[in-house]
């Protein structure tokens, strides 16, 4: 994939999750329905650049319900904080399928 490519397929992904995130994020507010956990949860940005993982973050942060508290570089994880904890290895997995591939095409780490 080229990089050109990638960055048009991020940017999309990108107003989609932001998108889709919000509203889900207004209706679990407004509407409720269940307790939500906020919490914490690492993911590892293995593969990534340090540049990589900065712009990781900050599409995670920009996403509503999820926000990018802390990077890590000598674990190479991202700290995140979930408005629902509960659904942790969803909620990484989900930003894995959204925005990993894109941002490893575009800022992979040099071999």
């Amino acid at each position: 994939m080229s990089k050109l490519r990638a960055f048009a397929l991020l940017v999309l992904r990108f107003l989609i999750e932001a998108a889709l995130s919000g509203l889900t994020t207004a209706r679990l507010i407004l509407v409720g329905g269940r307790e939500l956990q906020p919490g914490f949860a690492r993911m590892s940005y293995a593969g990534l650049s340090e540049t990589g993982a900065v712009v990781l973050g900050v599409l995670v942060t920009l996403t509503p319900g999820t926000t990018t508290v802390d990077i890590d570089p000598v674990r190479r994880e991202l700290l995140l904080h979930l408005l629902d904890a509960t659904q942790a290895e969803d909620a990484i997995a989900a930003i894995r399928r959204a925005f990993e591939p894109q941002v490893r095409v575009l800022f992979g780490e040099k071999r």
